[in-house]
């Protein structure tokens, strides 16, 4: 054993091999000031600082045009699928949003809370409106709401999304009855019969099947918006608007456009 107490000399040179290893062990004061740090050898952002992206205007909004809306959405759900959604100052775009609101869309999505349909576009505080409904079906309230979005706020495009795994479609497939949503799965039931003919299994058990259902269910919400909406349907014939559909699929989060 050595007694430190008898050599200066080794306590001097312990004491700066104390304070070297400390001193590796610290992140640099630079890197700090920066809101880095390095850990083992790879560079780690310590502090995010979120995107200020500002509230639409009428007049942005005016500019804009139904193709170029819907180009953002599909861009928004690839970041959506790629992780990489946009960093918002909600405190912010809340305070700018108060004033007013212009949305580019209106979404019409299933009630399904595997679908968050904001984040799914990559969409922030005042730029869509949304409205949910289990099977994501068109009745006098929401074609109301549709109209007022768009003829009086000014959206340009109406999208209609249904997704994968559907339990309303699933219910209006199997004939589910039970209280109100009785009357609710009535709306879906036009999209059963479309498939008359079909000779596979006519149940929820057929992957097949439901997945046809899904699809013409939206296909046929977006016809009865048409027939049930002088308003959209003229919009839409004047270019002021589109009126399109799509799949959220649950696997991957993509959104998949229907051809009408």
């Amino acid at each position: 054993m050595i007694k430190l107490n008898s050599n200066p000399f080794l306590i001097c040179c312990l004491f700066v091999m104390i304070l070297s290893g400390c001193t590796q062990n610290q992140p640099a004061a630079s890197d700090a000031a920066d809101g880095k740090a390095e850990t083992e050898g790879t560079e780690v952002e310590l502090d995010v600082k979120p995107l200020v992206n500002r509230v639409l205007t009428q007049e942005e909004q005016a500019k804009l045009t139904p193709d170029e809306v819907l180009t953002m959405l599909k861009e928004g759900n690839q970041r959506f699928v790629a992780g990489t959604l946009t960093a918002r100052d909600h405190s912010k775009l809340v305070r700018e949003a108060a004033l007013g609101q212009y949305p580019k869309a209106v979404i019409l999505s299933c009630l399904d809370s595997r679908v968050p349909v904001e984040d799914v576009f990559d969409r922030g505080i005042g730029d869509i409106f949304v409205a949910r409904v289990a099977g994501n079906f068109e009745n006098t309230d929401i074609l109301g709401s549709m109209e007022f979005a768009c003829k009086v706020a000014g959206s340009k495009l109406v999208f209609v999304l249904g997704h994968e795994s559907c339990g309303a479609v699933n219910g209006a497939i199997d004939g589910v009855e039970l209280g109100n949503i009785t009357a609710m799965l009535a709306n879906i039931k036009p999209a059963v019969d479309h498939f008359k003919d079909y000779k596979g299994e006519k149940t929820s058990q057929n992957p097949e099947f439901v997945k046809m259902v899904i699809a013409q269910n939206v296909l046929g919400t977006i016809d009865r918006i048409r027939i049930n909406s002088p308003i959209l349907k003229e919009m839409e014939k004047q270019g002021e608007i589109k009126i399109v559909g799509g799949i959220y699929n649950m696997q991957t989060g993509e959104v998949d456009l229907l051809e009408q």
